[in-house]
């Protein structure tokens, strides 16, 4: 179950935005859970003091008391992973709302075309990115780590060390066997010694890999055509 909140000063936007994002959830058959608030200082109390969680947040920038670009990024430390969709009437927003990680900016006069098809593209990404883990066990310790918390793999000797923002976690597996244990399509071998998630791959460029994080990846010579078309193949799959 997916958990959406919607925050608006204004009572009939927000409850209009609740409706847009159920419609969209509807389309994409995904179960969500909607709360709606009129004041973003309660949200923000519901998150970082009483541990609500929520996987996606419709904000209002222009609201009393705490605007949309505050409230994102005191809500972040408490939800680093949560998707925001931005509503504003003032598209001189859109710059700061891009360098916030804003997954959509939906300008107020574009509502009902716009809201709609960015709701059914975050719900995609968040339902594709949840639930999944992959188990590392030996003598000593038996560990699960999400699918969507797995940044890189690389070869380390004869076994793989996988990365996430836990740290560097060793496996005494190949590369090619934790590939072939993973079984899911945002895994794609870089070169023959990394594999990386697509999943925060934000860009390709200059034969490398932005990832989310700010690292990058190199990827090989003969590998380059294949990631680049394995990365648009699949973003048109599961987001176009």
């Amino acid at each position: 179950m997916i958990q959406i909140a919607v925050c608006d000063d204004e009572k009939v936007m927000a409850e209009k935005n609740r409706q847009l994002v159920r419609q969209a959830a509807s389309q994409e058959h995904i179960a969500c859970d909607t709360a709606v608030y009129t004041d973003g200082k309660a949200l923000l109390y519901d998150i970082a003091e009483d541990g609500f969680f929520y996987d996606l947040l419709l904000l209002d920038i222009e609201m009393p008391g705490i605007s949309g670009m505050e409230l994102v990024s005191k809500i972040k430390p408490s939800l680093p992973d949560v998707k925001v969709i931005f509503i504003t009437s003032h598209i001189e927003y859109a710059v700061d709302a891009f360098e916030l990680s804003i997954f959509r900016y939906v300008p107020k006069a574009e509502l009902n075309q716009r809201l709609v098809n960015a709701a059914r593209e975050a719900l995609r990404l968040i339902a594709l990115e949840d639930g999944r883990t992959y188990t590392v066990s030996d003598s000593r310790r038996l560990e699960r780590i999400p699918y969507r918390d797995i940044l890189y793999i690389q070869k380390d000797g004869k076994n793989s060390c996988i990365y996430s923002p836990r740290g560097p976690l060793r496996v005494r597996k190949s590369l090619q066997t934790v590939y072939g244990e993973l079984s899911a399509p945002e895994f794609l071998f870089l070169d023959r010694g990394c594999i990386a998630n697509l999943i925060h791959i934000m860009q390709v460029r200059d034969g490398m890999a932005l990832l989310k994080n700010g690292e990058l990846l190199p990827i090989s010579r003969s590998h380059l055509a294949g990631v680049k078309e394995l990365i648009n193949q699949y973003w048109g799959e599961h987001i176009g």
